[in-house]
């Protein structure tokens, strides 16, 4: 009886981390989409399905799937034609939208 409460539990705990996990992930996927379309202004030379985006400036986000670092470093500090955001996005944003455009290219 004590084992069966205990992985009862087990499973009630690990149920409520995934949930609060996912509910963070989906907010941090929000607001990354919120920059990506509004202050960050990546659509505007981007293409990323998800965002409805179809701009031809920059690289194609649905083709290259950039993964979170590469996209934190190039909108920090910028490259090629891109100017850095640094000072511009927050640090809280350039995550975010790090982790839109890797998990939005993947799909």
């Amino acid at each position: 009886m004590k084992k069966l409460f205990l992985n009862l539990f087990s499973t009630l705990l690990f149920l409520i981390s995934a949930s609060i996990i996912q509910a963070n992930a989906d907010e941090l996927f929000n607001m990354g989409k919120e920059v990506f379309l509004g202050a960050g202004n990546c659509a505007a030379c981007h293409m990323l399905s998800d965002a409805g985006s179809n701009a031809m400036v920059g690289p194609n986000l649905n083709e290259i799937r950039p993964d979170v670092q590469r996209t934190i470093m190039a909108v920090r500090n910028g490259i090629g034609v891109m100017p850095a955001m640094e000072g511009i996005l927050t640090d809280e944003e350039i995550e975010a939208v790090a982790h839109y455009t890797s998990v939005a290219a993947e799909q």
